[in-house]
């Protein structure tokens, strides 16, 4: 590996394996399968093939609220997908997910199976199948999306670009680090200021859009996400810390964040009792 201050791009880039870092074993610049593995099938409608890191923290936590708003056909059965050995790459994942990123759902609740991948579009597909979390009217619902989707594009600038190079990297690039310091801090920003105007993203009401951007902004102000609290200051976003307390009280997202960590872990929660919310 090249010292970064040295290094000049060649006319054409070749995959070099040993780059390092720590996902440097499954990082690859082709898609498709590596091996063949049927996926498990448990007993409920719903079958969600994750991992709990944040993005797949968004759907877990839904599907418990949903629950505890006693949609009891939000039912599901939880399977690890440990991405560190790779098995995001099995032929049956590679099938409900041809990007081979967790989280990805089988909804098995109708006469034909549907597969639903990307975290946003899951926690869209959930909130129209029950009728829950998303505005109906306008303009909520277009606040709604304009924050999920926010959080959808904003996030690989906060994991991929911040995470990786301040945690994961092999070799510290300062200008790395600065330049998605100083974007992730814009962002924290973007939603201080917001949520000086509302409780939640989309207004009065928690949405899915609160859903999705909690597991990664929620835990960064909390100090919870790439040990870098104290290096980008999270406590001066107040408004934030406010908002990421508020959800991290409720007994459904404190459920959601159990799934999916460890094979010893719940793979498949009590469903939970109808609660108001």
């Amino acid at each position: 590996m090249s010292d970064s201050s040295n290094y000049t791009p060649p006319a054409v880039w070749t995959w070099n394996k040993a780059n390092g870092g720590q996902f440097a074993s499954i990082n690859r610049p082709i898609a498709g399968p590596t091996h063949d593995k049927e996926l498990p099938v448990g007993q409920h409608p719903l079958q969600l093939y994750s991992l709990a890191t944040p993005n797949g923290v968004k759907v877990t936590v839904m599907l418990e609220e949903l629950l505890a708003l006693g949609h009891h056909g939000a039912e599901y059965d939880a399977w690890l997908i440990d991405i560190k050995e790779g098995q995001q790459f099995g032929s049956g994942f590679v099938g409900v997910n041809p990007n081979s990123k967790i989280p990805a759902l089988m909804d098995h609740s109708g006469d034909t199976p549907v597969r639903v991948f990307e975290s946003g579009a899951i926690l869209l597909y959930l909130a129209e199948k029950f009728g829950a979390f998303l505005p109906t009217s306008m303009p909520a619902r277009a606040e709604c999306l304009s924050w999920l989707f926010w959080q959808m594009g904003s996030a690989p600038f906060l994991g991929g670009g911040f995470g990786h190079f301040y945690a994961y990297a092999p070799v510290k690039i300062e200008y790395a680090i600065d330049r998605y310091a100083m974007e992730v801090k814009r962002q924290l920003d973007v939603l201080d200021r917001r949520l000086a105007e509302s409780p939640y993203l989309a207004g009065d009401e928690y949405t899915i859009a609160d859903m999705a951007v909690w597991p990664w902004y929620g835990a960064l102000v909390k100090g919870q996400l790439y040990g870098a609290g104290e290096f980008l200051q999270v406590h001066e976003y107040t408004r934030v810390v406010r908002w990421a307390d508020q959800i991290a009280q409720r007994p459904a997202a404190q459920r959601g964040r159990k799934v999916s960590h460890s094979m010893t872990a719940p793979r498949r929660p009590a469903p939970a009792a109808p609660a108001s919310c």
